[in-house]
């Protein structure tokens, strides 16, 4: 059974995947009732999907005029994975002492899951496999106040991170990157592990701002 919250969960998806990529141009219009026709939904699921892409920045809600679709800048978007490196970084340095054998055999499990999604370039499963590897990681420091910090950086990201993984190879050197961070993580070297970690992300918003140049959709200032 399809429920509102899911259904909200789907067009947020896809707003942002439109908007990010630049199918949805910056300036234009998303207005409520257009939406609920599109996706065969009521206004409720409709107007929670566009809170949730106000909260990532993607829209302004103004009253009575709908959401406007804002302007990516790069300079915005390379701070917002400056700050997500570090703090994941620093995630992962604690993760590799305070991780425990479920959580350890859980994680090898999603990247090998992932891995093949890699080879077979699945996007899709790709892309939930990866917010599963760090959302994992994360538990894995085993800090509730940095769990949450982390997953609210995360909830503001959640549509360029999705996108990054569109570049050229992006799937494969993604997956490569995850390779080198566990096996630092396994040999109980935190400080290596942190740097992979740091060096993911940065990667990251580097193919994300990559992958928006070549489609247009990112402003220089």
């Amino acid at each position: 059974m399809t429920t509102g919250s899911s259904i909200s969960e789907h067009i947020r998806v896809v707003l942002s995947d439109e908007i990010s990529t630049g199918t949805i141009r910056p300036g234009s219009v998303l207005d409520e009732g257009t939406l609920s026709t599109r996706f065969s939904a009521s206004r409720t699921p409709v107007r929670e999907a566009l809170r949730q892409l106000e909260a990532s920045g993607l829209v302004e809600i103004r009253p009575r005029k709908g959401a406007f679709v804002l302007p990516l800048t790069l300079p915005r978007l390379m701070q917002m994975f400056e700050v997500t490196a570090e703090i994941e970084a620093m995630c992962v340095g604690l993760a590799t002492h305070r991780i425990t054998g479920v959580e350890r055999a859980e994680l090898l499990d999603i990247h090998q899951r992932a891995s093949v999604a890699a080879r077979e370039e699945n996007f899709e499963q790709y892309d939930e496999l990866n917010l599963a590897f760090h959302e994992l990681l994360y538990r894995s420091a085993h800090n509730d106040f940095l769990f949450e910090e982390l997953m609210r950086l995360r909830g503001r990201l959640l549509p360029f991170r999705r996108t990054q993984l569109r570049y050229a190879q992006r799937l494969h050197s993604s997956n490569n990157e995850h390779d080198a961070i566990i096996r630092a993580m396994m040999q109980g070297d935190a400080a290596q592990a942190s740097l992979m970690m740091r060096e993911h992300m940065l990667n990251a918003g580097v193919a994300l701002a990559r992958f928006m140049r070549a489609t247009g959709d990112l402003a220089a200032e």
